[in-house]
């Protein structure tokens, strides 16, 4: 007396048990990327379970985490880190990366939380986006000898790779557009603990200082709500105490924003008697009236590149720690009035 034939399973049947479709199931037996990890776990699983026999593929790259700081005020994702994800997403899946992430409140990356955060997605690889690591994460970061990328961010030790819009020379050069349309007396609204801020900063005094005359002042805004409401704010106290100032550099183009809405509250005329330059090139740059002046980051570029150099980290583990800068592009318009002021 013979067994029963045992029933062969197709990829249908796995795609029905998995909840997915087949053409899914065809990807991840066949080794394609830009599939999420979590879903190719799932297939192979029910693969496995079925007795499908399962070809051996390309070893696959060490799976990666991006933790992303979350909004202070919203909670969600910052608009500037949409660009960055996109660049993220689009080249791991070009270069069969693992590629999972996470929204995370910066001052609760602490060790253990990034250890199991990574340890729930099997990421060997991480990327710290917009994330200035403490000295306590710092510390494991580099006794765990975890490959990581700060993706916006940059640590002024060079002990971690960093990618980066190139901030003090942007920030000169956003200064340098205010200087050069005749500009001596100048705000600058900022704020917040990262470095990355800091260099903007420091690129601005750094023009001021490379002129004869030149007059600034640092308002540093709390952050604690909408920042373009505490740029206006800030900026009517500041004129109130002194009128003389004619021109704001601004650490971003939300912060611009409220600088605009104060001094056409106030009767100035944009750019002739008041002229702003913010940072970024985000969309409300574009939508406010007059456009704003600002110079552009490249956000999708930013997450490419940091997938590249992680790909690097991976196969060279005893490199030497880099950072690259991208170049900031100068933006055009109605906030700057340049080549006309005497």
């Amino acid at each position: 007396m013979s067994d029963a034939p045992t029933k062969r399973f197709r990829q249908s049947d796995i795609a029905s048990r998995a909840g997915v479709s087949v053409s899914t199931v065809s990807r991840v037996l066949a080794n394609e990327p830009g599939i999420s990890e979590d879903v190719r776990r799932q297939i192979l699983k029910v693969a496995g379970d079925l007795g499908y026999p399962l070809k051996a593929g390309p070893k696959a790259s060490p799976g990666t985490l991006a933790l992303i700081a979350s909004n202070g005020v919203t909670g969600g994702l910052s608009i500037f880190y949409e660009g960055i994800v996109e660049g993220l997403r689009s080249e791991a899946a070009r270069q069969g990366m693992s590629f999972e992430i996470r929204l995370v409140n910066e001052a609760k990356a602490t060790p253990e939380t990034v250890r199991e955060l990574m340890a729930s997605v099997g990421a060997q690889g991480l990327f710290l986006v917009g994330i200035d690591p403490g000295d306590a994460l710092c510390e494991w970061l580099e006794k765990s000898r975890t490959p990581v990328i700060l993706v916006n961010g940059t640590d002024p030790r060079l002990r971690f790779d960093g990618v980066s819009p190139s901030n003090f020379f942007g920030a000169h050069a956003a200064t340098r557009r205010l200087l050069d349309a005749g500009h001596r007396r100048i705000l600058h609204l900022t704020g917040s603990h990262r470095q990355t801020i800091r260099e903007r900063i420091r690129g601005f005094e750094a023009a001021v200082a490379s002129v004869d005359g030149g007059e600034v002042r640092v308002i540093r805004l709390p952050f604690e709500n909408n920042s373009s409401v505490e740029a206006h704010a800030a900026t009517l106290a500041a004129l109130k105490q002194d009128p003389g100032f004619s021109a704001a550099f601004c650490m971003n183009d939300f912060v611009a924003v409220g600088v605009l809405e104060a001094v056409t509250e106030i009767g100035l005329r944009v750019p002739e008697d008041f002229a702003i330059v913010g940072f970024d090139d985000l969309p409300c740059a574009e939508m406010a009236s007059p456009r704003i002046a600002t110079m552009r980051v490249d956000r999708v570029a930013l997450g490419s590149e940091a997938i590249g150099m992680m790909r690097f980290r991976f196969c060279h583990s005893e490199a030497p720690a880099r950072h690259v800068s991208h170049a900031v592009v100068p933006v055009s318009g109605g906030t700057l009035g340049e080549g006309q002021r005497s």
